[in-house]
């Protein structure tokens, strides 16, 4: 099925051609523990961090993994009239891990337990990203696919049809360009709506 579904819109695709320094609490940087979670997971440089500051805004916390060098941002953000406790993940490509980042990531998680996964794909490498986005999927994670820089997909002639993928997926799915803030309304709408916020 998973096979089925890339292949598809492989298809159809190919027609249609800041955070704060780390260590630095502050009351606002308390434990987002008790808050329902968004996390956000995708591979290095697809605009997770941007993300992560537009939603978040200044009050951010970083620190290792216990264990590890890895590094791990959260932070706090209200989208509607709940406040989220935020996660910007280590770089991930698959939920079977190879590196320490990965492993980082999927413990996280597991952990964690998100109501609320955003999937950050750089929107000019979207067949290449599709199979991560169906692992998250199909481990039962509440995915939101969010297509980032998508002016750079247009400037290179791509056409994406995020209604028709959003059908195929079964997934909400936002386009993004994160730094000039275009999409961001979207996005915290999908949230809201697809979201499972504690009560």
């Amino acid at each position: 099925m998973k096979n089925a579904i890339i292949s598809a819109f492989s298809k159809s695709f190919s027609k249609n051609r800041k955070t704060n320094a780390a260590g630095c609490h502050t009351q606002a940087q308390q434990s987002v523990d008790h808050l329902p979670k968004i996390m956000l997971i995708g591979t290095p440089n697809v605009g997770k961090s941007v993300i992560f500051n537009k939603l978040t805004g200044m009050y951010v916390t970083v620190s290792n993994y216990p264990g590890t060098t890895v590094e791990v941002s959260k932070g706090k953000g209200r989208i509607g009239n709940t406040i989220y406790g935020i996660i910007d993940t280590p770089g991930m490509y698959s939920m079977m891990p190879i590196t320490d980042e990965e492993r980082v990531t999927r413990n996280l998680i597991l952990e964690e337990k998100p109501d609320v996964v955003l999937h950050v794909i750089d929107a000019k490498n979207l067949c290449r990203m599709l199979p991560m986005t169906l692992q998250l999927y199909e481990a039962g994670l509440p995915v939101i696919l969010v297509l980032n820089v998508m002016d750079e997909a247009k400037r290179l002639g791509m056409k994406i049809d995020t209604d028709e993928l959003e059908r195929m997926l079964g997934i909400p799915v936002v386009a993004t360009v994160a730094a000039l803030n275009k999409g961001m309304d979207k996005l915290r709408e999908r949230i809201i709506k697809h979201g499972r916020p504690a009560a």
